[in-house]
């Protein structure tokens, strides 16, 4: 038998079910290089993806499901997203924009980035208040939020500033500010918005205190939840001396995550346990 090859490090995603109106999802679903992981809990994963066996976990009485079950793939997040989005209030949404949740992790390989930041260019995210960045690498998920990019990064009344929403507090969120900020300074060059890039690298990066998961099968569905929440109270103008505003550990309650997932989720899911 010939010798097996040793694996390489690999971003954890999922593009088994994704069903995005973007045309850039075929490309990626015929990429070589991007495979497809079932994403597990982070928490068991270590630094490196791992196969587990199927295990089940009693739901009700005498019900089984396998835990591979519950966990959130890009295709069912984008199925929730797409319904939140559908059922938001035309006047909130004039206000926010979105990248595809692949977008980021993509991104972090060099084949992949050229093409990834083309697609942000595209989406001309520098004519909205709000633009939501879902992450999902290394087996969790993550909301990044992008507030008044539409100013000018030298604006002295509303600067610009990221915020970082992690239901996963233990996991160290700040471990992808450099990868973040390495994100930001490619989409402004890009764009060719700012020529001060010594200004862009300045840019508040936040990471509120919110509320956190009970396992770690539940970080998209509170990705989720933090996208829907935001929308609903995000202040007309974000002001960093009013910081966190609303993002605070008591925002919401785990009963919250699940109806709102019960609503907008995939009926095939389990969603509470």
């Amino acid at each position: 038998m010939g010798k097996r090859k040793r694996q390489q490090p690999v971003i954890i995603i999922d593009i088994d079910h994704t069903t995005t109106g973007h045309g850039s999802r075929n490309e990626l679903e015929e990429s070589e290089n991007v495979k497809n992981f079932q994403l597990v809990s982070p928490s068991m994963s270590g630094t490196s993806p791992v196969r587990r066996r199927k295990r089940t976990r009693k739901v009700g009485c005498n019900s089984a499901i396998p835990v591979q079950k519950r966990k959130l793939d890009s295709g069912a997040f984008e199925y929730c997203f797409q319904n939140l989005w559908r059922s938001s209030p035309e006047e909130k949404k004039i206000h926010f924009t979105y990248l595809d949740c692949l977008w980021f992790s993509l991104y972090l390989k060099a084949s992949h980035r050229r093409k990834v930041l083309k697609w942000i260019k595209d989406k001309q995210i520098f004519s909205k208040k709000y633009v939501f960045v879902p992450i999902v690498c290394w087996s969790h998920w993550s909301l990044l939020i992008f507030c008044h990019f539409d100013e000018r990064p030298e604006s002295k009344t509303r600067k610009p500033c990221m915020l970082l929403l992690d239901s996963l507090q233990e996991a160290n969120p700040r471990r992808f500010e450099p990868e973040i900020r390495k994100f930001v300074l490619d989409i402004f060059k890009e764009d060719g918005k700012c020529k001060n890039l010594n200004v862009i690298c300045k840019i508040p990066l936040m990471v509120p205190k919110v509320p956190q998961q009970k396992n770690g099968d539940e970080c998209g569905k509170f990705v989720l939840y933090f996208i829907h929440l935001f929308m609903e109270a995000a202040p007309a103008k974000f002001r960093i001396k009013d910081y966190p505003y609303f993002m605070k550990e008591n925002w919401f309650t785990a009963d919250g995550v699940c109806q709102f997932y019960k609503k907008f989720g995939r009926s095939d899911e389990v969603v509470c346990l």
